[in-house]
């Protein structure tokens, strides 16, 4: 029963269905609805989702809480996720409406009036923290047009996700061996790629050091960012205490160059990790990625 309900939440037929009821729902009713679903979920402590979540919220916290703070933490989580998704979903079609939720730190103002094609390329990568997804479609609907690489082959709800931001007018570009090579050659010509570098492989080539713990996490944006010898930028959105979704970009990363190619891409690979760590740490209950990053912790995660 249980698999069956997380397969539902995370395809098309879940999705719309959530989507729909979004877009229908005034705020006070969709936040009580997100709460509820939320509750719901992370009480099913033996199902895949609350198990990953678990486990990738323990490790991000060092190891060290208990049974009952992970519970509360995967609460947290779950009511980050489902908030997210009833904004991205209610807020969508309305451009001016969605603009009010977010707060644009001065560390990402020169990304914003940044020109399409500048002297210099740059590849931007995000981290799933709350609002992500709201953020980048607003950005990219009303500020920046950047080539948005995204999964090879999205299937089951990450097709629906592509389709919806389709949809929205982004440039949306499949992270095949074409797809990269398209990529390659716009920030050649001085342009911007965006993807996101913290949901784990199934079958990824190389192993990078996460918060201390190897994963199966992207490396394309490095390999894409040293071919065209441009700097990386780590972009977030996170909610703060003033009720917005504040979006804070780091410093530029220069990528440095090793003896061959693994070297290049695990070394340089971690070195944004860190970044995206700082982040993390910082709001670790709005990190929402449901999957394990590291699948070998679920088994040593206090019962």
């Amino acid at each position: 029963m249980t698999a069956r309900i997380e397969r539902l939440i995370d395809s098309p037929v879940g999705l719309n269905l959530a989507a729909s009821l979004a877009r229908a729902a005034q705020p006070r009713l969709g936040y009580a609805i997100a709460a509820l679903a939320a509750r719901w979920i992370s009480s099913r402590r033996q199902s895949d989702l609350v198990r990953a979540v678990r486990s990738n919220q323990w490790v991000v916290a060092g190891e060290q809480l208990t049974s009952a703070a992970l519970d509360q933490v995967v609460r947290g989580v779950f009511w980050s996720s489902a908030r997210s998704i009833y904004e991205l979903y209610h807020y969508l079609q309305d451009s001016e409406a969605a603009g009010h939720l977010f707060a644009f730190e001065p560390s990402v103002q020169a990304l914003l009036h940044r020109p399409e094609f500048d002297r210099r390329g740059l590849v931007v990568v995000g981290v799933h923290l709350s609002g992500f997804d709201l953020a980048l479609q607003w950005i990219c609907l009303n500020w920046i047009k950047p080539l948005v690489l995204t999964l090879p082959n999205p299937e089951g709800g990450r097709r629906f996700e592509f389709d919806v931001r389709k949809k929205t007018g982004m440039n949306l570009v499949p992270g095949t061996f074409s797809g990269l090579r398209q990529a390659l050659r716009h920030l050649k010509e001085g342009g911007m790629v965006v993807t996101g570098i913290d949901r784990p492989l199934e079958d990824g080539q190389e192993t990078l050091r996460f918060f201390g713990r190897p994963a199966c996490l992207p490396t394309h944006h490095v390999y894409l960012a040293l071919k065209a010898r441009v700097p990386v930028m780590v972009v977030i959105s996170r909610m703060e205490d003033d009720g917005l979704y504040h979006v804070v970009a780091s410093p530029p990363i220069d990528m440095d160059s090793y003896s061959d190619r693994q070297a290049n891409l695990i070394y340089n690979g971690e070195k944004v990790l860190s970044t995206a760590e700082v982040f993390i740490r910082q709001s670790p209950q709005q990190w929402v990625i449901t999957r394990p990053v590291w699948p070998e912790a679920i088994s040593q995660v206090p019962g």
